[in-house]
């Protein structure tokens, strides 16, 4: 039994984004991607090609290995779900991965309406505070964060609007008004770009993610 690479490596992007975990058991994923009587090994490949331009990151924890999404694998999977080639036959849509792709729609949507607005420069405290807010709630909705959502997304998501620095200080001004608490930790993927658009405290050092309080 053979499987289209392509295809199955969209599927596999699709369901990884729309599971609630940030590291995900490779075996869990591979029970989603199955179908019918198709055999766990058959999509072995589709691993190795993602790992290959990385798409995914594997982790070994003990006996267990763990699938990461990357920035790069969500890249990979918009372009996949806009190619032409790309589709199901009847049998092959489930509930599972018509709610993940109508999840991804949304989100683009909200994204769209996000970058519309981006050059539109943010005048003040109160502004941005209730921005933060608002994507706060839109990114932990949205990936299910059980309101421990990275840092590096709200800066990403606000974009342009604001500088740098005073992001940073205006992201600590609301842990001072105990808005947010700013949590440390580390990131899955420890991806170089994440961690800078994360905040370095001069008391507490790196600070990955925003808790709403």
């Amino acid at each position: 039994m053979s499987i289209n690479l392509e295809e199955a490596q969209t599927r596999l992007l699709l369901f990884l984004w729309n599971m609630e975990e940030k590291e995900v058991l490779k075996g869990k994923l591979t029970t989603r991607l199955k179908r019918g009587k198709e055999k766990a090994s058959i999509y072995q490949p589709v691993f190795e090609k993602l790992i290959e331009n990385g798409g995914i990151i594997l982790t070994k924890k003990g006996r267990s290995i763990t699938v990461s999404l990357t920035d790069k694998g969500e890249k990979i999977l918009a372009d996949g779900l806009q190619s032409d080639e790309f589709g199901f036959n009847g049998n092959q849509v489930s509930s599972k991965i018509a709610n993940a792709l109508l999840k991804w729609i949304r989100q683009s949507e909200n994204q769209i309406t996000t970058d519309n607005i981006s050059t539109v420069q943010i005048q003040s405290y109160q502004e941005f505070e209730k921005i933060v807010l608002e994507v706060y709630d839109r990114i932990n909705q949205d990936y299910n964060l059980m309101d421990l959502v990275p840092i590096y997304r709200i800066r990403r998501e606000i974009g342009n609007q604001i500088t740098r620095n005073v992001f940073n200080e205006w992201l600590l001004e609301m842990q001072a008004r105990d808005i947010l608490q700013l949590q440390g930790g580390s990131l899955p993927d420890n991806d170089p770009s994440k961690i800078e658009d994360s905040i370095m405290t001069e008391l507490s050092g790196l600070r990955c993610y925003a808790q709403k309080l």
